[in-house]
C-alpha cells in the first residue's frame, strides 16, 4: 500500500471532504436507504423456496419462513449430509444486509453452522466472504431461538442458497430463515466486446483538477479496457483488466525533455474474471488519488509536478475510442456488464439509455446483462468428479480449463483398457504420463508443458493421444504444443476421474487430489453435461461444489508488510521477509533496535549499525554511526558534501545551491532528531571577499535550508531569529562593525563556523551561496554530519505508585496487525500492564504471577491467551522486556528475548480487532493494578508519551529510577554504575580503564627516562620539578598508610631489559618492586622488614622482553602472595616467618623509573634504573588507584611546555609520555564474529532497503587509495628505522647537572641516577637530548 507523506495530510483531509460531498449524491455501487432492514423472505410465495431434497410433504422448503409453524414447522431434507441446500428466489436483485435462522418448530432439528451462497441468475454461485475467507455462519442450538447475523459487507443478489455444514446431533437438518435488506435498482449495459460508449465533453478540451469515477462491472474475461481518456498534450487516464487484475494508469503531464515523467500506474484486485459484480471508485484531487475496489482502498500520489488532467473531446467506456491513439497496442475491449457508471456527477448508463451518448459502435445495445454459460466445478482435498467417456476407442481426446494456487495436483486420471492415463500439475507445469502394456510390450509417454500455471488464472489444457502420437497444448498455443511420436497404442477405458482418485489400482497416479476449479470439461471430444451430473443422472462426485468456483486470493490485499513477498497455496499464505529488515509471519517486526541508545544497553560498542526508529512503522531501517562515549551516546548521520567545497560565480540573483544528501531519507532523519535530547551540526564558511549574512542590517547573501524546506538566516554558533554568526554572539569578530567575519569583505581568508543546535531545524538540506562572482572572491563551504545525542523514547517511563493508578490514551488501532513492546520492573507479584476493550473484542497484557506473563485477546473467535513462564521471578525490581504481536497469521509473546510462546490464527474466523474504549496503561476496570515502572511503551511503531501523561495523573510519576539494578552488569573492571534520570553511566574513575563500559585499556608509551610518579600520601607531595609536568587528579590517595595487603594489576610490552616496571616506596625501609631482569624474566622484590635481604620471587624464567603484551596480576594478604602471569595458572608464594607483614608508611608509586628522596633498594637502582623502562604500560592499578591513567587523564590541566605547580597533586610525570594501549593484553575470548552478529556491519555492506545513491563518495579512487596507502607505509617504515638509529646513537649523550650536598660522597661505580636519588635536596633535572618528531 502506498502511504501518503506526512506533509500531505491536509490535502487528503480536503480531498476527503470534497469526495464526501460528491460521492454522497452518486447512484453508487450499493445505494443506501435510511435503513436497509426490511424482511425480504417472509412475503415471498412458497414457490420462491426450493431445496436439494425434502424429507416429506410437510417439510417442504416453502415452510422455511422465520417464526412460521406451517406444515411440519420448517424445512428438512431427505438426507442430512453436506450436499443439501435451501434456496430463495427474491424475485429481483435486492440489497441484502442481514440473515436470521431458526430450527424446525418444536423439534430436535436445527442447523448449527452454514454457508451462504448468492447469485443473480441461480447459477455460477459465489460464497459469501468475510475476513479473507469463505465465511461459515454460526447457527442455532435449539429449535426456537432466532440467530441473526449482520453482513459485514452488504451483497446484491436475486438468489440466495444456504448450505448446512453442521446440524443437531439429536435430530437432523432443520431450518427456517429470514433475509433482511431492501430494494436495489441500477442502470445496466451489456458490452459485447465490440461496442464502446463515448462520453463527449461539452467543450473541446477539459482541464480537470478533480475527478470522481464510480462503476460496477462483471466479466468472465481477464483482459479488457473499462475506460479511457487522453489529451493531445500527453495526459491520459486508463482503467483496464490485465490478467484479471484491475490496473489504473494516469498521467497528468510529462515534459519533452524527460526530466518530468508523469506516468503513474496502480494495480489492485485479482480473480476479477469470476463473472461476479465488483465495484470501483476512483477519486482524484490534484495529484492525490484514492483507488477503491470492493472496499479496499489504495492511496497514492501521481508522479510529476502537474495537477490537472487535460483531456480532449471524450471519455470512452468499454474500450479504446476509434478516433483516439491507443496508449498501447493489442488492447481488447471490455466484454461483460457494467452498471451505475458515474463520471463527475453524470450518470453515464442513464444517458446511454436515453440515447444522449454515442453508442453507434454497438451491434445490438442491451440494457440487461447477458449471462455466460460456464459451469465451474470446485474441488477440495477430498473431492473427485467421475465422468463417463466412450470405451474401446483408439484415441484419447480430453480438454478442460483449470485455475489453482497449488503447484501440484491431480487434474485427470483414467484407467485405460490396458494401462493408465494421468494429467497432473507438478511444480506449476502440466505433466502427462501414459503407461500402456499390450502384447507383452510396454509403452510409456511423458509430456510436460507450461510454467507457473498455479498463478490463479484460468489455463486451458488439451490432450490428444493415439497410435504413435501424442500432443499436449496449453492455453491454445498450437505453436508451442508438445508432441511425441514414441511408439504408443491406446484403447480407452470409458471412465475419467477429475480432481482426485482415491481407489486402489495397480498403477496409482503420482498425485492423489487437486484443490482448485475446472470448467469447459470435454472427454472423448464430448462436452461434459454437468447439469446431468448435478441432478444425479450422469457420473458421480464426492465433496464437489458444482456451478461454483470458490477460489480466494489470500495475497490480495497483501498482508505481508514492509515489502515482504506473499506466496500462497489453496489454504494459506506465507510471507518471505528476506532482505526487508523485518521478521515475523507478516514481516511486521523490525529485526533492528530503534536507536544507538538501545544498542549501547545491549552492551554494544561504537560501530556502524542499522537502526529502525519507528519499529514496525512505515520507515525502513537505515545505517548510522553510533559513538558510545562514557556518558553519552551519539548518533551520527553522514552526508555527501565534501569538506571545504569551493563555490565561485554565485550572486544574489543567481545563487549557487549546494544540495546536502544524507545516508537516510529526510523522514528517517526526522525520526532521529524528534526523539533525541540534543542535536548539532557544524557548518563552516571560509571566505575571501565573499560576504555571508550581510550583517548588521542587510539582506543575507547566503542562507541554508533545513527540515521542512524552510530557509534560515542564522549561522553556526547563533540561534533562530538572530542574523548573526558565532563571532557576533561572542563579540569577537575581526571587524566589530559586523556580526560575521566574512561580512567584513576582507581580501584575506576568514571563516565563520559553529554548531547549529536547534534540532527542529536540522538537518541542513541545502545551502544557497550568493556572493562569489566578483574578481578575487571565493568561498569554501563545509557541512558536517548530523550528530544527535540520547533517545527520549527509549527512556520515556512512568512509575505507578498505587494499584488504582493508570494512564489513558486514545483507542489502539491495530485491526489486522498489532505489536506492543515495553520494559517493566516491579517488586509486586501481579498487575495488569495495559488493556483496551471493544464490544466483545479486547487486548490485554498482564503479569499474572511472579513468573508468568500473559497476552490475551479476542477478535471475535473467543478469548485467546498466550503465557510465558520465566525460570526466575520477574518481580526482582530489574528491567524486563515484553514484546507481543498479533496478526492474521499468528500471535506471539516474547519475554526478555529468551522465553517465547506463539499460536497460529484459526484457518477460518474473524481477523479484525475492533476496539472502542480508551487504552488503559497500568490498570483496567476491575483488574489488578500494576505497581512499578513501565518504560519505552511502543505500539505499532509509535512510542506513547508516558512521562507527559504522568505529569497530570494522580498516582503516577514521570520517569523511573533504578536502572543500575538491570544494567550495572555492563560496567566492567570495577566500574561503578551511576543512576541518571534517563538511563545510567559507568563511572570508570576508580579503575584503570575508560570507555562507556570501562573496558578500554588506558596505557602509555614510555621513552628512556620517562617516569610516572604517584604520591600515595598527599601531604608528602614533592615540589615542582623543572621541565616536568606536575598534575592533579581527582582520584583520592590511599588513606591506609600501613598495608597488610596489596592488589597490583598491569600489562606491559617491551623489547628492552633490564627495567623497572613498578616500584612502591615508603617513609621507612619498606618497599615493593616489580622488575625485568637482564635476561628478560620477571622478578618481584618485597622488603617489609625483619629480613637481611629483600624477599625476591623469580616469577618465570621466560624472556618477557620479547615485544609481546604480558599481563601481571599480583595480590598479597599478610604472608601469602599470589602471582598470575598472562593466562597461566596463578602461583602462590609465602613470605618467610621472619619477615614483617606490614608495609609501613607507604609513600610513592613509580612507573618506568625511580626518582626518590628517601631510602631506595640500591640493587634496584644499580641494576634496573638506567636508562629506564622503554615500552608500553597499560591498565596499571594498585589498591584502587590508577596511577598511569591519573597522569594521562590529568595532562589536559597542564600547559604544554610550561612549568605548573599544583599543591598536593598525587600524579605527575617526567619526560615524554604518549597515551597508547600497545601494552594491553590480547583478548582471551574473540569478539563476536560479523557472521553471527546481526547488528554488526562489515565492509561488505548488507543488501537492505538503503539507497546508496543518496551518498556520493568524496571522489577518491579506490585503486589510487590502495597504492597511496602502500607508499605511505613504506615511507613510514624507513623514517621509523632512521629515528631509532639516531636515538640509539644519542641515548647516552645526555648531560646531567645536579647540585648535590657536598658532604655526600659518590661511591665508586655508582651511576648518576644513584647520586641524584641519594641526595636530600634534589633540584630540577635538566636533560639535554636531541628530539626527533615525525
Amino acid at each position: 500500500m502506498h502511504r501518503p507523506a506526512g506533509g500531505l495530510a491536509l490535502l487528503f483531509l480536503l480531498e476527503a471532504l470534497w469526495i464526501f460531498c460528491n460521492v454522497s449524491g452518486l447512484h453508487g455501487a450499493l445505494p443506501t436507504t435510511p435503513k436497509c432492514d426490511e424482511p425480504l423472505a417472509s412475503p415471498l410465495p412458497h414457490t420462491a423456496f426450493t431445496s436439494s431434497s425434502v424429507f416429506s410433504n410437510g417439510y417442504a422448503p416453502g415452510y422455511a419462513k422465520l417464526n412460521r409453524r406451517g406444515g411440519a414447522g420448517g424445512w428438512s431434507p431427505l438426507d442430512s449430509d453436506h450436499y443439501q441446500w435451501l434456496q430463495v428466489d427474491l424475485g429481483s436483485r435486492k440489497q441484502v444486509s442481514a440473515i436470521a435462522t431458526q430450527g424446525r418448530y418444536s423439534s430436535s432439528d436445527w442447523t448449527m453452522r452454514y454457508r451462504l451462497l448468492y447469485s443473480d441468475s441461480g447459477r455460477n454461485w459465489k460464497p459469501y466472504h468475510q475476513d479473507g475467507n469463505i465465511w461459515a455462519f454460526s447457527g442455532n442450538s435449539n429449535s426456537e431461538s432466532s440467530i441473526r447475523h449482520e453482513l459485514q459487507h452488504g451483497i446484491v443478489a436475486r438468489f440466495l442458497r444456504l448450505i448446512p455444514l453442521e446440524w443437531s446431533k439429536e435430530g437432523r437438518i432443520g431450518l427456517r430463515i429470514e433475509v433482511y435488506g431492501c430494494m436495489y435498482w441500477a442502470d445496466m449495459i451489456n458490452f459485447d466486446g465490440q461496442g464502446v460508449i463515448s462520453y463527449r465533453f461539452k467543450v473541446k478540451k477539459m482541464k480537470l483538477i478533480k475527478d470522481v469515477i464510480a462503476l460496477r462491472f462483471k466479466t468472465s474475461e481477464s483482459e479488457g479496457v473499462i475506460l479511457h481518456g487522453e489529451g493531445q498534450q500527453g495526459d491520459y487516464i486508463t482503467l483496464e483488466l490485465r490478467k484479471a487484475k484491475l490496473q489504473l494508469q494516469i498521467n497528468l503531464g510529462s515534459n519533452q525533455y524527460g526530466s518530468i515523467v508523469g506516468h503513474t500506474s496502480a494495480t489492485t484486485g485479482s480473480l476479477l474474471d469470476d463473472n461476479h459484480w465488483h465495484s470501483v471508485v476512483i477519486e482524484r484531487y490534484r495529484r492525490n488519488v484514492n483507488f477503491t475496489l470492493d472496499r479496499h482502498t489504495q492511496h497514492f500520489r501521481t508522479n510529476g509536478e502537474f495537477d490537472h488532467l487535460d483531456l480532449d473531446y471524450e471519455l470512452s467506456f468499454g474500450g479504446m475510442p476509434y478516433s483516439g491513439k491507443p496508449v498501447g497496442g493489442g488492447r481488447k475491449n471490455f466484454k461483460g456488464c457494467m452498471e451505475s457508471i458515474n463520471y463527475n456527477g453524470d450518470n453515464i448508463t442513464d444517458l446511454a439509455r436515453r440515447k444522449k451518448l454515442d453508442t453507434s459502435s454497438f451491434r445490438n445495445l442491451s440494457f440487461s446483462c447477458v449471462e455466460t454459460h460456464s459451469f465451474p466445478v470446485f474441488f477440495n482435498a477430498t473431492s473427485f468428479l467421475q465422468l463417463p467417456g466412450r470405451a474401446a476407442l483408439d484415441i484419447v481426446s480430453v480438454g478442460f480449463q483449470f485455475r489453482t494456487w497449488n503447484p501440484n495436483g491431480l487434474l485427470l486420471f483414467s484407467n485405460l483398457d490396458d494401462g493408465t492415463l494421468e494429467v497432473s500439475l507438478e511444480d506449476g507445469k502440466v505433466v502427462v504420463h501414459v503407461n500402456v502394456t499390450k502384447a507383452a510390450r510396454h509403452y510409456r509417454v511423458d509430456l510436460t508443458s507450461g510454467s507457473d500455471l498455479n498463478d490463479g488464472q484460468w489455463h486451458a489444457v488439451r490432450l490428444v493421444a493415439k497410435e504413435n502420437f501424442a500432443m499436449l497444448t496449453i492455453d491454445g498455443e498450437e505453436a508451442s504444443a508438445v508432441r511425441s511420436t514414441s511408439p504408443l497404442s491406446i484403447t480407452t477405458g470409458g471412465t475419467y476421474h477429475l480432481g482426485g482418485y482415491f481407489l486402489q489400482t495397480l498403477f496409482p497416479p503420482s498425485q492423489r487430489y487437486y484443490q482448485g476449479c475446472m470448467q469447459a470439461i470435454m472427454v472423448d471430444d464430448q462436452p461434459a453435461d454437468l447439469h446431468a451430473v448435478e441432478k444425479g443422472t450422469l457420473g458421480a462426485f464426492e465433496n464437489v461444489s458444482l456451478d461454483m468456483c470458490a477460489i480466494i486470493d489470500r495475497c490480495m490485499p497483501n498482508h505481508c508488510e514492509h515489502g515482504g513477498r506473499c506466496k500462497q497455496t489453496w489454504d494459506s499464505f506465507s510471507c518471505t521477509c528476506d532482505g526487508t529488515g523485518y521478521t515475523g509471519a507478516t514481516c511486521h517486526t523490525s529485526i533492528y533496535e530503534p536507536s544507538c541508545e538501545a544498542y549501547k544497553h545491549l552492551g554494544r560498542s561504537s560501530d556502524t549499525y542499522w537502526i529502525d526508529p519507528d519499529g514496525s512503522g512505515p520507515l525502513g531501517p537505515f545505517k548510522v554511526n553510533c559513538n558510545m562515549t562514557e556518558d553519552k551516546v551519539w548518533t551520527v548521520v553522514m552526508n555527501n558534501l565534501p569538506p571545504k567545497t569551493t563555490v565561485t560565480g554565485s550572486s544574489r540573483d543567481r545563487r549557487t545551491i549546494l544540495q546536502v544528501n544524507y545516508s537516510a531519507s529526510m523522514d528517517q532523519v526526522t525520526a532521529i532528531t524528534t526523539s533525541a535530547e540534543h542535536c548539532e551540526q557544524r557548518i563552516a564558511y571560509s571566505c575571501r571577499m565573499s560576504r555571508l549574512l550581510n550583517t548588521p542590517d542587510g539582506t543575507p547573501y547566503t542562507w541554508w535550508v533545513g527540515r521542512g524546506s524552510e530557509k534560515h538566516f542564522y549561522w553556526g554558533g547563533s540561534g533562530p531569529g538572530i542574523q548573526k554568526c558565532a563571532c557576533g554572539i561572542d563579540r569577537n569578530c575581526t571587524d566589530p562593525k559586523y556580526d560575521c567575519n566574512c561580512d567584513a569583505d576582507h581580501t584575506q581568508w576568514r571563516e565563520d563556523s559553529g554548531l547549529l543546535t536547534y534540532k527542529e531545524h536540522l538537518p541542513v538540506s541545502q545551502v544557497a551561496v550568493g556572493d562569489t562572482n566578483r574578481a578575487g572572491s571565493e568561498a569554501k563551504l563545509t557541512v558536517g554530519p548530523l550528530r544527535c545525542q540520547g533517545d527520549d523514547n527509549y527512556w520515556n517511563a512512568a512509575s505507578f505508585t498505587t494499584p488504582s493508578s493508570y494512564l489513558h490514551f486514545a483507542t489502539f488501532q491495530g485491526e489486522t496487525s498489532a505489536d506492543i513492546s515495553f520494559y517493566f520492573k516491579t517488586s509486586a507479584p501481579y498487575g495488569v500492564f495495559l488493556e483496551n476493550l471493544g464490544n466483545t473484542d479486547f487486548i490485554r497484557l498482564e503479569l499474572k504471577s511472579p513468573q508468568v506473563v500473559s497476552f490475551s485477546f479476542d477478535v471475535g473467535n473467543g478469548p485467546v491467551e498466550l503465557t510465558v513462564h520465566s525460570a526466575t521471578p520477574l518481580n526482582d525490581d530489574q528491567w524486563h522486556r515484553i514484546m507481543a504481536e498479533r496478526n492474521v497469521k499468528e500471535a506471539v509473546l516474547q519475554l526478555d528475548q529468551t522465553y517465547r510462546a506463539s499460536r497460529p490464527a484459526p484457518a477460518q474466523g474473524h481477523t479484525r480487532l475492533e476496539l472502542f474504549s480508551q487504552l488503559y496503561v497500568g490498570a483496567a476496570g476491575g483488574q489488578r493494578g500494576f505497581l512499578g515502572c513501565i518504560r519505552a511503551l511502543r505500539m505499532n511503531g509509535v512510542t506513547l508519551d508516558l512521562e507527559e501523561r504522568a505529569k497530570v495523573t494522580p498516582g503516577v510519576k514521570p520517569g523511573c529510577q533504578g536502572h543500575c539494578t538491570s544494567y550495572g552488569m555492563y560496567c566492567r573492571n570495577g566500574g561503578k554504575c551511576v543512576e541518571k534520570y534517563n538511563g545510567y553511566l559507568c563511572d570508570c574513575i576508580a579503575t584503570a580503564y575508560d570507555g562507556p563500559f570501562c573496558t578500554q585499556d588506558v596505557g602509555g608509551f614510555f621513552e628512556a627516562g620517562t617516569l610516572v610518579k604517584y604520591n600515595l600520601l598527599p601531604e608528602d607531595a614533592a615540589g615542582a620539578m623543572k621541565d616536568s609536568k606536575v598534575l592533579t587528579h581527582h582520584l583520592k590517595p590511599l588513606q591506609e598508610v600501613n598495608l597488610t595487603k596489596e592488589e597490583v594489576v598491569f600489562s606491559f610490552s617491551t623489547s628492552s631489559a633490564p627495567a623497572i616496571l613498578l616500584y612502591v616506596s615508603s617513609r621507612t625501609q619498606d618497599y615493593m618492586a616489580v622488575v625485568l631482569r637482564q635476561n628478560g624474566s620477571l622478578q618481584v622484590r618485597y622488603n617489609l622488614g625483619g629480613l637481611k635481604e629483600p624477599f625476591a620471587i623469580d616469577v618465570d624464567q621466560r624472556n618477557l622482553a620479547n615485544g609481546q603484551p604480558h599481563s601481571v596480576n599480583m595480590s598479597r594478604v599478610d604472608r601469602s602472595i599470589t602471582i598470575q602471569l598472562d593466562h597461566y595458572p596463578a602461583v602462590s608464594y609465602t613470605l618467610p616467618d621472619a619477615s614483617d607483614t606490614k608495609f609501613n608508611l607507604v609513600k610513592t608509586l613509580f612507573l618506568g623509573k625511580v626518582y626518590e628522596t628517601g631510602h631506595v633498594d640500591p640493587v634496584v637502582i644499580e641494576r634496573y634504573n638506567t636508562p629506564g623502562f622503554i615500552g608500553c604500560l597499560s591498565r596499571v592499578q594498585f589498591n584502587g588507584v590508577a596511577p598511569l591513567k591519573s597522569a594521562l587523564r590529568s595532562s589536559s590541566l597542564s600547559t604544554q611546555g610550561t612549568q605548573t605547580t599544583v599543591a598536593a597533586s598525587p600524579a605527575s610525570y617526567q619526560g615524554k609520555l604518549v597515551e597508547s594501549n600497545c601494552g594491553a593484553s590480547p583478548l582471551t575470548i574473540p569478539p563476536m564474529s560479523a557472521a553471527t552478529d546481526p547488528w554488526h556491519l562489515d565492509n561488505t555492506d548488507a543488501e537492505f532497503p538503503f539507497n546508496e545513491e543518496r551518498v556520493i563518495p568524496d571522489g577518491v579512487n579506490r585503486d589510487s587509495a590502495i597504492i597511496g596507502g602502500i607508499i605511505a607505509v613504506v615511507i613510514f617504515t624507513i623514517l621509523c628505522t632512521l629515528v631509532f638509529l639516531i636515538r640509539y646513537m644519542f641515548r647516552h649523550k645526555g648531560t646531567y647537572h645536579t647540585n648535590e650536598a657536598k658532604s655526600t660522597a659518590e661511591p665508586a661505580g655508582e651511576s648518576a641516577d644513584t647520586a641524584i636519588i641519594g641526595t636530600d635536596n634534589p633540584e630540577t633535572i635538566e636533560e639535554s637530548k636531541k628530539e626527533w618528531f615525525i
